[in-house]
């Protein structure tokens, strides 16, 4: 099953904006960051989940980057 932020991710790809891909991994870190060193609950669930919704961002940024690259190229 798809999940919500791989759709997310494939509509902007789709859509080449690559500033709103940034900005949501920006922000998927920040929460990850403002979590990661509390100790009065386990948040393990939830980091799992922010690293999971990164990887899927960040392929997406290679994924609009390689294919900036490729144009590049044939342009040439």
């Amino acid at each position: 099953m798809t999940s919500a932020i791989q759709v997310v991710v494939a509509a902007y790809v789709q859509t080449n904006q690559l500033d709103a891909l940034l900005d949501l991994k920006a922000h998927r870190e920040q929460l990850a960051a403002s979590i990661r060193d509390r100790d009065d609950f386990d948040f393990g669930v939830l980091l799992g989940q922010l690293e999971g919704d990164i990887g899927a961002i960040e392929a997406g940024i290679r994924r609009l980057r390689a294919g900036a690259d490729s144009r590049v190229d044939t342009d040439l």
